[in-house]
């Protein structure tokens, strides 16, 4: 099994973690205000993935530091974001509007890398807004508060996969992750203490949930995507995580009975369609297809 292969599986494994995350968001934001409930999911996936990575920890220079707190700020936006949205909005809408930072990949790369624009990428956002219009417009033609944010949340994150990809290939992936993690921790304790009030989660279904989006879907997800990130494009990466939001329908449904109108399944559908369709090569598979054809 080459790298390539490795961190594809890698990055598969994670996005299943991921797609539980807006349940467990929910589940938390139960009990616990969103600064709070984001504070104790950094810290615990600091602390936990400190432990085990101290020897990274010793070895960081000053440059990882400061790559370490810019990776923070804008991920820092990606979870406030995204956790104040899942108070206005369901887990499933949040699933798939969050999974347009797939779409939104190749836009940052053709406005500030100056790559080319594709047809492809013309024909995913056009797909991508009449899906967004189908799954989040109510009877007055507004989307609401809940979903807008999920929609900045997509942006803020699809720019951390690209600033991640870049960082990856200077410094110790590892030490990047959980640097970044503690960061992300005390910008949410120090809200938290300034905005709420701080307490610990009451049940035991909601300490599961804390320390279920901790460990695998922070610490294990962040530290796993940063490394598998050094093996594969920022591209190929955003088009695995593309399947977050059908995990993330399957666990809203199964857990929190959750279930979209006949207009959301079809803005859904059309969503998912626009990810596949900016991020899927068609010539390169196309050409591979006609080899394997010539070969037998």
């Amino acid at each position: 099994m080459n790298k390539q292969i490795r961190a594809d599986l890698m990055l598969l494994m994670i996005t299943v973690f991921w797609g539980a995350s807006y349940m467990l968001t929910k589940i938390g934001l139960g009990v616990l205000e969103p600064f709070n409930l984001t504070a104790l999911r950094f810290v615990i996936a600091f602390c936990v993935s400190a432990i085990v990575f101290y020897r990274h920890i010793f070895k960081t220079d000053m440059k990882t530091v400061k790559y370490a707190l810019i990776l923070a700020l804008i991920l820092f936006g990606v979870f406030i974001s995204m956790t104040f949205g899942l108070e206005y909005t369901t887990a499933s809408n949040a699933g798939f509007l969050v999974s347009l930072s797939v779409v939104f990949i190749p836009i940052i790369s053709v406005m500030f890398l100056k790559h080319k624009i594709e047809r492809k990428l013309i024909a995913g956002v056009c797909l991508a807004i009449i899906g967004i219009a189908l799954l989040t417009l109510n009877d007055q033609l507004r989307v609401g508060v809940g979903d807008l944010l999920c929609i900045l949340c997509a942006l803020l994150f699809a720019v951390h996969i690209i600033v991640t990809g870049v960082y990856t290939q200077k410094v110790d992936s590892i030490a990047l992750s959980v640097i970044q993690l503690g960061f992300v921790g005390l910008f949410s304790v120090i809200f938290s203490v300034f905005t709420e009030t701080v307490k610990l989660p009451e049940s035991g279904l909601s300490w599961f949930a804390v320390l279920a989006l901790s460990i695998l879907c922070t610490a294990v997800g962040y530290i796993v995507q940063t490394t598998a990130q050094q093996y594969t494009s920022a591209t190929h990466t955003g088009l695995i995580l593309s399947l977050e939001p059908v995990f993330s329908a399957v666990f809203a449904f199964a857990f929190l009975n959750e279930v979209l109108t006949p207009k959301g399944y079809i803005g859904a559908a059309l969503l998912l369609t626009s990810v596949i369709i900016a991020e899927f090569d068609f010539k390169r598979n196309s050409k591979s297809s006609e080899t394997d054809l010539e070969s037998n």
